[in-house]
């Protein structure tokens, strides 16, 4: 129980070190996870329903994506706010989330250093490792190994895994807030 703790604690002060505002450990088996956040990419707000492998409808099929979830003992749930000029800042939006798809990409190695058995990477919106995905292409994903699902295309409920995270979903005039979690098993 002391080192389990103890690995979480640090993981989450890794994680802010690397630039999350927050980062909080809780059991997976509290995310809640519903069909109709699919429902939502693919009305295709984004714009990258079915251009990105790791987007609707390639990712794989809802039901089986909500089940991968429940697989996972854990997760770490971290948020990065990024400060914004007004809520019309559109760069300010998208500097924010290239700041969380790096610091995403940087929890690779922290994981495979923690030993833990089993993990899954998943951040906001589309996966953003290869600009423009292989998928406009018609080709296969050029980096399977870092390629990364949305919290939403797996089903999950961002605004209530933040809470269950302690965390503001919303943090406040002139902010965007992005989130990322890593589920694991140890």
């Amino acid at each position: 129980m002391a080192e389990r703790e103890g690995l979480f604690g640090s993981l989450q002060a890794e994680v802010c070190r690397l630039g999350a505002d927050r980062a909080a450990v809780i059991d997976a088996a509290r995310i809640e996870t519903d069909r109709a956040f699919r429902d939502m990419c693919a009305a295709n707000a984004c714009g990258m329903y079915g251009k990105c492998w790791m987007c609707p409808p390639d990712v794989g099929q809802i039901e089986a994506l909500m089940a991968e979830v429940r697989q996972y003992d854990y997760a770490l749930v971290y948020q990065l706010i990024g400060q914004l000029e007004d809520s019309f800042d559109v760069e300010g939006m998208a500097e924010a989330k290239q700041a969380l798809r790096r610091l995403s990409a940087q929890l690779r190695p922290l994981f495979a250093e923690a030993k833990v058995s089993r993990v899954l990477h998943l951040s906001a919106g589309g996966c953003g490792v290869c600009r423009p995905c292989a998928k406009v292409r018609g080709e296969a994903c050029v980096h399977p190994e870092l390629a990364m699902g949305s919290l939403e295309a797996y089903g999950i409920h961002v605004s209530k895994l933040a809470a269950q995270a302690g965390m503001k979903y919303i943090n406040g005039a002139n902010t965007v807030t992005y989130f990322g979690a890593v589920l694991f098993s140890l």
